[in-house]
């Protein structure tokens, strides 16, 4: 049944209810990211370099820091692997059509409907009291299903908007610790799923990119680049498949525990292959400046946290590039299970290139 059969014959269990509050780039959970560090990042960078117009986010994962930047240059460039991350950028950034009026009535629409009239789906069989509740995990389903079917009555920006919307707001509700690799093995307090629609911030000139890092650096040029790739074995699709899943939709058959597809776009910087990978970028990106954060997770308790490049190594691949500088500052660290690290620090690298 399509959604415009069901809002017609279906009101009563379905109406329309209207979206006031929205919900801002900064609230997801992400392994890694430099929410609360932007201020530092940025200060630091501004102190250190100059005549800087195009900055390049290239491993942007939440892109909090290429919202950021958006307050210093004149250009951004973005990039990350992730089909989510991809999606998430052209939602919130891309200065492209959208009608605010009709997204905020589908949202409506959404969060008007009773879960418990809903058939199981592809989203409940796997994930209901899992990783989301049962009638959530229904009602999730349907809303995917239902914004694939509206996809030709969708420009682009619209499609993303909404399915941008979707992550954000089950990231509230989800049963884990911040990340899909596991879930929380206990009963699930069920807490009814209310839609508030992505803040945007829409940005003129804007590129974003969903490319390998390494060769992507191959591809463009810029004033600064702006580097915080993984350090340890923790794959980002891997641990936020889920939203790779509900955003690629084609509902692949799943593996494990934790419901996984197979593996794809796997990054080189979670393997051994970790330093001569870093080594490569650095030596092909065309920059004037290169800011390179760092935690020094490499002490960490847990073998999976421990950091595939070590600080020395990081200090002498960009020496050979330029003129390094490096920065500290402790912060406490996002921390996703029972890992502890102690006298946790950010650290941040500024690189001036050589000619």
């Amino acid at each position: 049944m399509s959604s415009t059969k069901i809002q017609q014959n279906t009101n009563t269990l379905f109406p329309e209810m209207f979206v006031e509050k929205t919900i801002s780039l900064e609230s997801r959970r992400y392994i890694g990211n430099k929410t609360k560090l932007t201020n530092w990042i940025f200060s630091t960078i501004l102190n250190e370099t100059q005549n800087c117009k195009t900055f390049f986010d290239v491993f942007a994962g939440t892109a909090t820091v290429t919202k950021t930047a958006f307050n210093y240059y004149t250009k951004i460039i973005t990039n990350d692997l992730l089909y989510s991350n991809n999606l998430i950028y052209k939602a919130f950034f891309e200065q492209k059509e959208w009608n605010k009026y009709k997204i905020e009535k589908i949202i409506g629409y959404y969060n008007g409907i009773n879960p418990n009239v809903l058939k199981d789906n592809y989203f409940s069989e796997h994930f209901g009291n899992k990783f989301f509740d049962y009638q959530n995990s229904k009602l999730i389903g349907f809303i995917r299903e239902d914004i694939e079917k509206q996809k030709n009555d969708l420009t682009e920006k619209e499609y993303a908007i909404l399915l941008a919307t979707l992550i954000y707001n089950i990231d509230k509700i989800a049963n884990t610790v911040g990340h899909f690799d596991a879930y929380i093995k206990k009963a699930i307090n069920y807490k009814p799923l209310e839609l508030k629609l992505i803040e945007t911030t829409e940005f003129e000139n804007i590129e974003i990119y969903r490319e390998d890092a390494n060769k992507l650096a191959r591809k463009i040029s810029a004033d600064i680049a702006y580097i915080d790739p993984p350090y340890n074995s923790r794959q980002y699709n891997r641990f936020y498949h889920i939203y790779e899943n509900l955003v690629t939709w084609e509902k692949p058959e799943l593996f494990g525990v934790a419901l996984k597809p197979k593996p794809e776009n796997n990054s080189l910087y979670c393997t051994v292959k970790a330093k001569e990978t870093f080594k490569d970028l650095i030596e092909n990106l065309n920059v004037s400046y290169l800011a390179v954060s760092y935690n020094n997770t490499y002490n960490s308790k847990s073998h999976s946290s421990e950091n595939k490049i070590k600080l020395e190594e990081i200090e002498e691949i960009l020496n050979r590039k330029g003129e390094t500088k490096v920065f500290e500052n402790s912060h406490k660290f996002f921390n996703t299970g029972k890992t502890e690290f102690d006298n946790h620090k950010e650290i941040l690298f500024i690189t001036k290139t050589k000619k």
